[in-house]
């Protein structure tokens, strides 16, 4: 009747905790299990060390293999267009008939009647004239979809 009642107590109590189970003071790490951490580790280290060099070779690719100058210099290497293509550009004036529900993209203003709006021929994108002749002057694509204007005006 005593191990019925032991039974009984274990049973009605499935969650009993025993400290002593929970002890890490006699935790070891032996054989098979160290063996298997130290390849883990060394296995993750050599990852690393293949995916930095990876990211070093592709930087020293793009700069055309100088060490010595940033990447950023090489890779940003990008000439606005003349003022004459510029100048060249279609240019609309705004007015109250003309249906612009646009904003530009560069200034982020609404185009306004009497507003003077250039339309890149490739991508039909439209700007404030000034916003866009500001940005053509250092890059020779479109601001919104990076369409570049060389090709249309070489031709």
């Amino acid at each position: 009747m005593t191990s019925s009642s032991q039974q009984e107590s274990s049973n009605s109590n499935p969650f009993r905790w025993h400290y002593n189970e929970l002890d890490n003071s006699n935790f070891q790490i032996k054989g098979q299990t160290l063996f298997f951490l130290i390849i883990v580790c060394s296995i993750t280290f050599f990852l690393v060390l293949l995916f930095l060099y990876a990211r070093w070779i592709c930087r020293y690719r793009q700069t055309g293999g100088s060490i010595s100058s940033p990447p950023s210099l090489h890779r940003q290497h990008q000439q606005g267009l003349d003022s004459s293509i510029i100048d060249s550009l279609p240019m609309i004036i705004l007015h109250k008939t003309t249906s612009f529900k646009d904003e530009c993209c560069i200034c982020l203003g609404l185009f306004e009647d009497g507003d003077k709006i250039k339309v890149l021929p490739r991508c039909q994108h439209s700007f404030h004239s000034e916003c866009v002749d500001t940005w053509l002057r250092t890059r020779s694509s479109c601001p919104l979809c990076r369409a570049s204007l060389l090709r249309v005006t070489n031709v």
